[in-house]
């Protein structure tokens, strides 16, 4: 039996946890398993430097300090389970405790450095014309990398103007501008077919071989675009999406309808880029007022 699936037995039957209690936990270790994935550890094999590196990530994407904590938590509770199992030796997770500093706010592009970015890809060239959709969708919608590449042509209407982002069940309909329904209209009818190697592909976007866009590819496009538009930020796929929620958020939009686009689970993921416009009014002020 998987050990997540061996340690929800044990809260439910020897515990006697709530439900609430469970699948907040199992959650925790859900998300815990996917980064021990990608990093190419297990949950034996990681060590405390591991875990430490873990909550220092959560923290990097946005997670607020109360959410790294229970997080902590549900990982101190899951190895002292395998402790009394005898499956580790040492709780990686015991003694570590969270360093109480400011989270780093997230670097955004202001609107003109956005409109230079979005202007470099040379839409009338194939490989131009998909890579100023992807952009402009990204910018548009403020979706992870992950759920870009994801995308399959069947979530996007374009008649309506919206996306339909689809990830572990959970659904969220995101508007479209109209200049990004343009670039991904024209990219779907003229360039698309061209590219897909095979007619039954489902993927929205595809490298020039006709598969399935990789992060990896995704990310060289990015920085290919950066260095083209001479922007000196460093500009990552996250911060679109950090730029998207700002700007929204800049021009009135409210905190509940950014975290819904933005797909949080929890609004104190979504309010530190009420902070972010908090210090760019500062910054101004500091700058502007004749008795600074």
């Amino acid at each position: 039996m998987d050990l997540l699936e061996e340690y929800q037995r044990f809260l439910v039957e020897k515990k006697q946890s709530s439900e609430n209690t469970v699948s907040s936990y199992m959650r925790d270790l859900g998300q815990y398993s996917k980064w021990l994935t990608g990093e190419g550890l297990t949950a034996e094999r990681a060590t405390q430097a591991d875990v430490d590196r873990y909550t220092k990530h959560l923290l990097s994407v946005g997670k607020s300090i109360p959410t790294v904590t229970r997080s902590l938590a549900s990982l101190k509770s899951f190895y002292s389970f395998l402790l009394e199992q005898h499956i580790v030796t040492v709780n990686p997770a015991k003694g570590l405790v969270l360093e109480k500093v400011e989270r780093k706010l997230p670097q955004i592009l202001t609107s003109k450095e956005v409109d230079l970015f979005l202007e470099q890809p040379d839409a009338r060239d194939p490989k131009g014309c998909r890579d100023k959709a992807m952009l402009e969708l990204l910018y548009a919608t403020g979706i992870r990398v992950s759920e870009l590449i994801n995308l399959n042509l069947e979530h996007l209407n374009l008649s309506a103007g919206f996306l339909r982002c689809v990830t572990q069940k959970k659904e969220r309909i995101i508007p479209l501008y109209p200049t990004a329904v343009r670039a991904l209209a024209d990219y779907v009818s003229h360039v698309r077919p061209q590219l897909i190697e095979q007619p039954e592909e489902q993927a929205l976007f595809v490298n020039m071989n006709g598969s399935r866009m990789s992060r990896q590819g995704f990310w060289k496009i990015i920085k290919h675009y950066q260095d083209l538009a001479d922007i000196k930020k460093d500009i990552t796929p996250h911060t679109l999406r950090h730029s998207f929620a700002a700007h929204l958020l800049e021009n009135g939009a409210d905190l509940r309808s950014i975290q819904e686009m933005l797909g949080h689970a929890d609004i104190s993921s979504t309010q530190v880029y009420t902070q972010v416009i908090n210090q760019k009014l500062k910054d101004v002020y500091n700058r502007a007022h004749p008795r600074r």
